[in-house]
């Protein structure tokens, strides 16, 4: 999967990243390369299943998609 980004200069050093198809998922770090490896692990964290909290009807069915 690809995503966009969008890596900034934080005005009190450092960069900001954040991606715009996914709200709220920002991050950060001290250079470049600390705010890409931060966001990746933003995105990870974001994408990641929370099978605990899905309750599901009886009539509900599960489909899965490739995006």
């Amino acid at each position: 999967m690809k995503l966009k980004v969008v890596l900034e200069p934080s005005d009190d050093g450092g960069f900001t990243v954040f991606v715009p198809a996914l709200p709220g998922c920002i991050s950060e770090g001290e250079s470049k390369e600390e705010a890409i490896k931060n966001i990746r692990e933003a995105i990870e964290l974001y994408l990641e299943p929370v099978e605990d909290d899905l309750t599901l009807s009886s009539e509900a069915e599960e489909i899965e998609l490739a995006v």
